[in-house]
């Protein structure tokens, strides 16, 4: 018994050897830990979120009762002015991310196919540089290169062209956003391009496609993963921002509307139903980039 015993494995051993043959539990115990993290405070937040949008401020004391209704989702349809902003906010987000997508794909394929290892660490050097500074301080910064009399227009009257007094405008709420999420959507771009086998456009040359074609039928396709994980953080960061349209466009965006409901007149109902809209939005898009196919390569 003694001997017997002494050649059994250690405890620890004999566990490792036990989560070893079944992988299940394995993977079980590597992605529990996060995945119970996030469905306790992502999801869990979103159904207080969505929880919160059913009830109610009293007008009087602005004390919120937990009251069942739909009144907060009536007001959001029936009152013109949030329809408004929920318009202007999907609309600039939906532009910054299309102009985000032109500018980022012929950089990132020149970068990725093109370029030179030393042109190359430059260009993605340039890229994420602006990332190293502050937020605020890029938005100051745009903020005085677009106000009126600023550095845009100073330099543009004394070439004799003209202002543009683009300064506290939609315009200049999405030449910020464009230039605050480019990096986020060029990175992505420029992994899925880098990836793309130099036979395949070979053989599409061989086979007398011209570039457009091969850009159409290869290369964009296989990039596409890349194309849409980008546009999904410009479209869902813009959705979401509230500092960048009041610093330089003094203008109303959702989240705007749901900081002030909030912090200011305490309607917690209200800014929870309104910071809803968002998430649908953002549940559309996903859709209707899996109805086009940019997750079945991923």
């Amino acid at each position: 018994m003694a001997t017997t015993a002494a050649l059994r494995p250690p405890l620890r051993r004999r566990l490792a050897s036990f989560v070893h043959r079944r992988p299940w539990l394995k993977l079980s115990l590597l992605l529990g830990p996060p995945m119970g993290w996030m469905l306790l405070v992502y999801l869990g937040a979103l159904l207080i979120l969505f929880l919160a949008a059913f009830w109610r401020q009293d007008p009087v004391t602005s004390v919120v009762q937990r009251e069942w209704g739909a009144q907060n989702f009536r007001t959001l349809v029936e009152r013109e002015i949030y329809r408004i902003i929920t318009l202007r906010t999907a609309g600039i987000a939906l532009a910054a991310t299309l102009a985000d997508i032109l500018l980022a794909l012929p950089l990132a394929y020149y970068a990725a196919r093109l370029a030179t290892p030393k042109i190359r660490t430059a260009i993605l050097l340039s890229i994420t540089l602006p990332l190293w500074s502050s937020y605020l301080v890029r938005v100051y910064a745009w903020r005085v290169i677009l106000a009126d009399n600023g550095a845009l227009d100073w330099t543009l009257s004394k070439l004799q062209l003209g202002a543009l007094h683009l300064g506290f405008s939609n315009w200049s709420v999405w030449i910020v956003f464009v230039y605050l999420w480019l990096p986020y959507v060029m990175l992505p771009i420029y992994a899925s391009l880098e990836r793309i086998p130099n036979s395949f456009v070979e053989a599409s040359a061989d086979l007398g496609a011209r570039w457009w074609i091969t850009l159409r039928r290869v290369i964009v396709p296989i990039a596409l993963p890349g194309i849409v994980a980008g546009s999904i953080f410009s479209f869902s960061l813009t959705l979401g921002d509230y500092i960048a349209p009041t610093l330089v466009g003094n203008t109303q965006f959702i989240g705007n509307v749901v900081y002030q409901a909030q912090g200011v007149a305490n309607n917690v109902p209200f800014a929870a139903a309104f910071a809803i809209v968002p998430v649908v939005i953002m549940a559309f898009y996903l859709l209707a980039a899996r109805r086009l196919g940019a997750f079945e390569a991923l």
